[in-house]
This record gives structure tokens, sequence and C-alpha cells, in this order.
């Protein structure tokens, strides 16, 4: 059994325009690669058709592993949240304390996460350090690179 995962209304839209794409154009692609390698004649020594059945077997597996996704979907409701803190969907202006340096995180799901759009994820060393906390709370953090201190300027939805 599956256990849920949680998407913003947009991520699961993102997620189910790749799942018809996937469908609706590589699989009959596919299909069609299948074809024609079995119209040139012996299939035992056919290197095409055996690479077509295999990218089917990869899309195939591909395109069930994301409906198990789908199916279990949780679409997290902004309007629920607490603004008052840094949760998932918040909207992070943060300071590194040593350099000075200011950045701009939305706390996303881990499906969605895509740090050169700004969103990390909820399971990232930065996103934990910051949860559940307020504006002008200072927290370490632990990353792969070492020890940070942040400082939370701003929080939003």
């Amino acid at each position: 059994m599956s256990q849920a995962s949680y998407f913003t209304q947009e991520g699961l839209d993102k997620l189910l325009k790749e799942l018809h794409q996937l469908k609706a154009v590589e699989r009959p692609s596919i299909s069609k690669q299948i074809a024609e390698a079995r119209d040139k004649g012996d299939l035992s020594e056919n290197a095409e058709y055996h690479a077509a059945k295999e990218a089917q077997g990869l899309l195939e597996l591909k395109i069930s592993k994301m409906e198990d996704i789908v199916s279990n979907a949780k679409v997290i409701d902004p309007s629920t949240l607490d603004h008052s803190k840094v949760l998932i969907l918040s909207k992070v202006k943060i300071k590194n304390q040593k350099t000075g340096a200011i950045m701009n995180y939305t706390i996303v799901t881990e499906n969605e996460a895509n740090l050169k759009e700004g969103k990390i994820s909820v399971n990232s060393p930065v996103a934990k350090g910051l949860l559940g906390k307020k504006v002008g709370d200072k927290v370490k953090v632990v990353t792969p690179a070492g020890e940070m201190g942040l400082e939370i300027l701003e929080v939003s939805i």
C-alpha cells in the first residue's frame, strides 16, 4: 500500500499533464516503433524490436508509478495553514548570518522541489531547520556544506 503524497494544486496539475503526455503521445509512439520493427522480419535478431520493447517496459513502469502517486495524492489547501510560522507552502525570506546573503525560498513537497525556481523540499536540511519558526527567529542548520546560521526575515503564503 502506498503512502499519501502531498501536492499543491499546481504541482498535481503538472504531474497530471506529464502523465497525459506519457499516455497520449509516448505510448502510441513506442507502439508504432514496435510495429515497424516487427515488420522487418526475424524478431530473434532484431535489435530495434528489442530496444523498443525495453523502452515500452520502462515507459509502462513509469506510467504505473505516476498513476500510483496520483491515486494517493492529497492537495494541500494554503488557506488552512497558519501564516505566522514557517510551514509547508510558506514563502520564507532568510538571511545567512555569516555572509549576510538574503535568500528567498518556498517550502514545498518533495515532489515539487526545484532549486532553480526557489522551491526547496520540506525534507531538506534548511527547510527542516526553519519549520515551525517565526519571523525574527535565528536557527542553526546543518547542511552537507557545514553548519549555517540563518535568521528569518519574512514569512508569507
